[in-house]
């Protein structure tokens, strides 16, 4: 069943008098809504069409009360269900034959893997499919992710090189692993780092000097690959050394993924005094706020990581892991600290230094702002995106685009790779 919203918007005609339709396919309404809206908006404003495809969840209310046409895909993203598989397929084909969409774009694995193949077969000549990190399977040394890296590989050949179809990344080194294992070519493949951050939402707010109780935080999905086991045994050192730091973590349980946490040990954690479980935070700016180290242990398999991005916009010193996307924003010593992943004592010695030290962390913490304002702007990821979208020629130029004085997105063709 197509679901959709009853609300209407009024659309400008492009330059040649067509409005042309876009199709954003992700595996979560969170995903466009957290982290595409503003390319929506922008994809509206100059006078596209804008289609929504994803599974339902409660975000799509807020996509539909935005005036967005929302259609609804069945898919489970842990599934390995052949026939569970083919059927999404399947309903991507139909999808696009019923829309005809002068291009789709694709977010998140499963999306860019069998959207491409149904678009393939469906006849959408233009696609772009966004590679927002490479995630488990290309992380984790399991038996069971490398026999699922070697099944999926076929399918990430074609679906990063089929015709007519570029390819974003939001750092260099995914693009250079997928190079080396010849599933990707640097001739398909743009840089446009992270998803953007909003630095008006994500105000200034530096952290305090000499608080008798400082706020660590750690905001992700509650599963071991972000790291959260090695946060709670740096919170569990440092209170054994006296420090008297609040360690805070906020986020959502994650069933189905491999190395999900249960909420039995998130309780039995608390219990002990360890961290604070603040759930699922819908507004996450307001519990940055008042953090003053912002944390992101994670084991890899990053795009970009959007926390890491909307700490520093609010002035926040970041402790990550010297893993791909986290190493682009983080410079060590200067807006924050990378330690080993899958390691708590370097961590906790990263978290240590910050903690002694209030007048570093405000230092970094203004550093970290102007970082990310001049290298991660939301405005700008936006423009490079419709600009990709237009030199394949998939809109014409709109009338109330403008883009003059912003950078084009990086083309990675010419670049030398370390493969």
């Amino acid at each position: 069943m197509l679901l959709t919203n009853q609300a209407t918007t009024t659309v400008f005609e492009s330059a040649k008098g067509k409005n042309e339709k876009v199709l954003l396919v992700a595996n979560t309404g969170w995903y466009l809504y957290n982290f595409r809206l503003p390319l929506l908006l922008a994809l509206r404003e100059r006078g596209a069409q804008v289609v929504l495809v994803s599974p339902w969840d409660k975000y799509v209310e807020k996509l539909q009360a935005e005036g967005f046409w929302w259609i609804d895909l069945d898919l489970v993203r842990r599934s390995t269900n052949p026939f569970l598989e083919l059927y999404t397929i399947f309903r991507l084909v139909l999808i696009y034959l019923v829309e005809k969409p002068d291009i789709v774009h694709h977010f998140t694995i499963k999306c860019v893997l069998y959207g491409t193949f149904a678009a393939k077969l469906a006849g959408v000549k233009n696609v772009v499919n966004a590679i927002t990190g490479l995630g488990y399977i290309f992380i984790n040394p399991s038996l069971k992710a490398k026999i699922i890296r070697l099944l999926t590989k076929p399918l990430y050949y074609f679906a990063l090189n089929a015709k007519r179809c570029k390819v974003i990344f939001q750092n260099l080194d995914d693009l250079a692993l997928l190079v080396r294992q010849g599933l990707a070519t640097p001739e398909k493949s743009i840089l446009i780092r992270s998803s953007g951050v909003d630095s008006e939402r994500f105000r200034l707010s530096l952290p305090k000097l000499n608080v008798e109780e400082p706020i660590v935080l750690l905001a992700s999905r509650i599963v071991g690959d972000k790291g959260v086991y090695e946060y709670v045994e740096a919170a569990k050192w440092l209170k054994a050394q006296g420090y008297t730091a609040q360690f805070k973590l906020a986020g959502a349980l994650y069933p189905g993924n491999p190395t999900a946490i249960s909420e039995e040990t998130l309780v039995s954690w608390e219990s002990d005094g360890l961290v604070e479980w603040l759930g699922h935070v819908d507004n996450i700016e307001e519990v940055m706020a008042e953090a003053d180290i912002v944390v992101l242990p994670s084991h890899g398999g990053e795009g970009v990581p959007k926390i890491l991005i909307e700490a520093a916009a609010m002035g926040k010193p970041i402790v990550a892991t010297d893993v791909p996307g986290c190493r682009d924003v983080v410079e060590v010593g200067v807006n924050g600290f990378l330690v080993p992943p899958k390691e708590f004592p370097p961590l906790a010695g990263a978290i240590e230094t910050l903690l002694n030290d209030s007048k570093l962390r405000q230092k970094m913490g203004l550093i970290g702002r102007e970082k990310v304002i001049q290298e991660f702007d939301v405005k700008d990821v936006v423009n490079k995106t419709i600009d990709v979208y237009e030199q394949m020629g998939a809109l014409n130029t709109a009338i109330s685009h403008t883009t003059q004085n912003i950078l084009p997105e990086r083309d990675v063709s010419s670049l030398e790779l370390k493969v």
